[in-house]
């Protein structure tokens, strides 16, 4: 069985194609012909060896890959939410060779969802990662409509999301963007632009000064961007960074591996997509031969929307 993969952690030239032995079906799981995979940066880190600690298996290869879409082979005892010849949507947890970027994969049935109607795989593949992402940290700020929400990063999958969702919660968004991406990221629904930086703090509270009630740290700032946020404020971050412990902040690490079989989620973000509340974006294609230009791409820089393997 195909995939693209890693025999020894490195650069992107490290990625190159791997035969990968079928994954057996057990009850409650999902088999599915993968179609497309969307290349995210916790691949790139992946690839690089950044988790290899954690990871419980030590032998290569390693998939990397977290999303995932493609058309159902096979069901297991107890899945009665889709069936073989669906077109369907799931979040991958990667361990070992059993990662998104292959192209037979089993996984847990609450993982897996049908795609969004009228979307194709590759569009669907960008959203189950990213969208649980957003709505996981939504969840844990836990902020109530009319409260304001920073976020950064908003013109990313992971801060897109946010905007759109947030707004559907009926949250007051500010967001930041480069001027470039300014008129995306007010399409995406912020109510307040401001321009990225090292200062993006300062330009938020020139327009909240009492601070905003949650941030969305999704371009990284960390320590840079909380003074943003009032005394008692909630703050989700996407990379484990929890705060320097000098003020009052309620800090909520977002990660996604404990929604990953929260199939009400994802299931709601599906329909969101159909209602166009949440707008699938790809930037390119790749077949996943060229993966390893695909995380050359991403590693550049600069692009909006989701790179996507095909297979």
């Amino acid at each position: 069985m195909r995939a693209a993969g890693v025999t020894e952690f490195g650069g992107p030239e490290a990625l190159h194609l791997v035969d990968v032995p079928d994954e057996p079906l057990g009850p409650g799981e999902v088999r599915l012909r993968v179609a497309a995979a969307a290349v995210n940066p916790t691949d790139t880190h992946a690839r690089a060896g950044a988790y290899a600690e954690r990871d419980p298996v030590k032998q290569p290869p390693w998939v990397p890959g977290m999303d995932a879409a493609g058309v159902v082979v096979e069901v297991g005892d107890g899945v009665d939410h889709v069936a073989p010849g669906d077109t369907v949507m799931a979040i991958v947890v990667p361990s070992g060779a059993h990662g998104g970027y292959r192209e037979d994969l089993v996984l847990p049935g609450d993982s897996v969802v049908h795609a969004p109607a009228g979307t194709d795989a590759v569009a669907a593949s960008t959203l189950p990662m990213n969208g649980l992402t957003a709505r996981l940290a939504l969840d844990l700020m836990a902020l109530r409509p009319g409260q304001v929400l920073a976020v950064t990063g908003a013109a990313g999958a992971f801060g897109g999301y946010v905007v759109q969702l947030a707004k559907a919660d009926g949250l007051t968004v500010v967001a930041d963007a480069s001027e470039a991406d300014e008129a995306l990221v007010r399409e995406l629904g912020a109510d307040v632009v401001v321009r990225r930086g090292d200062d993006v703090a300062d330009r938020i509270r020139e327009h909240f000064p009492e601070g905003v009630d949650g941030l969305a740290d999704g371009s990284v700032q960390d320590a840079l961007v909380l003074s943003a946020v009032k005394d008692g404020g909630a703050v989700a971050t996407v990379r484990g960074y929890r705060g320097d412990g000098s003020r009052d902040l309620r800090m909520f690490p977002t990660r996604v591996h404990r929604a990953a079989q929260d199939r009400a989620a994802l299931d709601r973000l599906r329909q969101q997509a159909e209602d166009g509340v949440l707008t699938l974006r790809v930037a390119e294609t790749f077949p996943v031969e060229k993966a390893a230009e695909a995380h050359r791409k991403l590693e550049r820089g600069g692009v909006r929307g989701r790179l996507v393997l095909t297979f």
